[in-house]
């Protein structure tokens, strides 16, 4: 189990901010644009102030945050007739873009070895081609696990929440993003192993 798995519950609890975001007339597209632009923002505000408290703390402030407006252009699209191509295209774009942007400011934060974060990232990047490629082979769009979007979410929030209160980089932040690194690898062959299953199934 991952943290997607508990998605359903958290897009019932904003569906009734997602009808009024609707009925406004604000569009899927609109939330998803947003979402990427603001995470540039806030990658950026981390990148230039990489041992500033209120910097780290910012970065699972606008994760949760930004977990909300995923699930909110979402629903736009499914349940409000706001399904487009460009809106396929910006969904999978903007989420690796937005990762890059929060995730690889991280490397300049002094303790931190800047190309273990650099292998995260690019290793994350190859999780979501995986999961992306899937479609072209004819199988579903992968989610599985263990390490996807939420989950590289929540570890990169609680390592920006542990720095923004203080506590200096050292073993425990090596040990975590090599814990990442290695269950992202998992993961992107998890991905490809289960939509070649799945495609061989039909």
């Amino acid at each position: 189990m991952t943290i997607y798995d508990l998605k359903p519950a958290f897009q019932n609890l904003l569906r009734p901010l997602c009808r009024k975001l609707a009925t406004a007339g604000y569009t899927a597209n609109q939330v998803t644009s947003a979402a990427m632009l603001l995470s540039i923002i806030v990658g950026l505000l981390f990148a230039l102030n990489p041992t500033a408290s209120w910097a780290a703390l910012l970065i699972p402030v606008w994760l949760f945050l930004r977990m909300a407006l995923n699930a909110i252009d979402g629903m736009l699209a499914r349940e409000h007739n706001m399904q487009s191509d460009l809106g396929g295209i910006l969904n999978e774009l903007g989420d690796v873009v937005s990762d890059t942007a929060l995730y690889l400011p991280f490397a300049v934060v002094p303790g931190i070895p800047a190309m273990l974060v650099v292998a995260v990232v690019l290793l994350s990047i190859l999780t979501e081609m995986a999961g992306v490629v899937a479609v072209q082979i004819g199988a579903s769009r992968r989610y599985d696990g263990p390490m996807g979007k939420s989950d590289r979410a929540f570890v990169f929030g609680l390592l920006a929440l542990l720095l923004g209160i203080g506590l200096n980089p050292g073993w425990w932040s090596t040990a975590g993003l090599v814990a990442v690194a290695a269950l992202a690898a998992l993961t992107t062959f998890n991905r490809a192993a289960k939509a070649l299953q799945e495609r061989a199934a039909t």
